[in-house]
């Protein structure tokens, strides 16, 4: 198992993803050139309409084309999205006023009530803390510990 890295801060022509599309939720068939994908290799790609946000796809199978040359089409799972959608936000650190602008992922299909709680997961991933409504960044967490 391999990890290849698709994501838009590494546009290289001789290893790049010509489409990722769903199959159905969870299940996406994507198709690139290069990097010798194979079974269960894991592919990281940019969400569309994202600056930062990637997922991870596994690959469960491969076929690799013969023309053009290095092509291949993938079939992978991965996060199942009823309809993606992409929210940027921002916060303030409570102690330092530090700000944090972010993107975070939502199934639109969940509604507003779920963005919240997909929002307080991405701060978390990016090392902030959050007690209730405050929030913390890294450096004001290691003065107060």
């Amino acid at each position: 198992m391999v990890e290849h890295d698709f994501r838009y801060s590494l546009l290289n022509p001789q290893h790049t993803l010509t489409e990722v599309r769903a199959l159905a939720p969870g299940r996406y068939q994507v198709t690139g050139n290069g990097g010798s994908i194979q079974a269960n290799d894991i592919l990281l790609v940019t969400l569309k309409g994202s600056k930062d946000l990637s997922m991870r796809l596994s690959v469960d199978k491969v076929r690799h084309l013969i023309n053009p040359r290095g092509q291949w089409v993938a079939v992978a799972h991965g996060p199942a999205f009823g309809e993606l959608a992409i929210h940027e936000w921002q916060v303030n650190c409570n102690a330092c006023e530090t700000q944090l602008k972010f993107e975070f992922a939502v199934d639109a299909k969940l509604g507003t009530k779920a963005q919240k709680p997909a929002a307080a997961a991405r701060i978390a991933e990016l090392g902030w803390k959050t007690e209730g409504d405050k929030h913390f960044c890294r450096k004001c967490q290691e003065i107060a510990a």
